[in-house]
């Protein structure tokens, strides 16, 4: 079923920048563009330090993968890495600066690249993040059943 998804047509430019969430939602075909929404749903609840609201919007099942390790359902992440998650968003600056999606029926993805410059500078260095994201929808609900999160150090001539 993965492969089926990720052989579905990509509807937004990979290539071009685009400013933000609701443009880059109208870019995206009609299933990748409602899947956008709780995705950016997601970051914005992490963002306001809401762990319950980022948590209600992932799958019982959901698999995360992120630097190597994997959490393998919304409550391993939840008693994990989310509150950290949420601690770290709220302090610092994302910048979402491509995103690409598609699917399907009850399948989307969403793919989003760009950047994140932590409050502390001194804490953390700023990192070029890229995200993919496949949700499925339940019952007319969107959630997201996998996460698979990436950076690398900003190379210092853009810091």
């Amino acid at each position: 079923m993965v492969a089926a998804l990720l052989a579905a047509p990509m509807t937004a430019s990979a290539h071009d920048p685009v400013p933000g969430p609701s443009l880059m939602a109208a870019h995206l075909n009609p299933a990748a563009a409602e899947a956008a929404t709780v995705v950016d749903a997601f970051h914005a609840a992490l963002k306001a330090g809401d762990a319950s609201k980022a948590a209600s919007l992932l799958d019982d099942a959901v698999l995360i993968f992120e630097a190597g390790g994997a959490e393998r359902s919304r409550s391993d992440y939840a008693a994990h890495h989310l509150p950290a998650d949420a601690a770290f968003a709220k302090l610092a600056t994302e910048t979402l600066n491509r995103r690409s999606g598609g699917g399907g029926g009850n399948f989307a993805w969403i793919a989003s690249e760009g950047a994140v410059r932590p409050q502390a500078e001194g804490k953390a260095q700023p990192r070029i993040t890229t995200e993919t994201m496949i949700l499925e929808k339940a019952a007319g609900v969107w959630r997201i059943v996998h996460v698979h999160w990436s950076s690398r150090a900003l190379p210092p001539t853009s810091r």
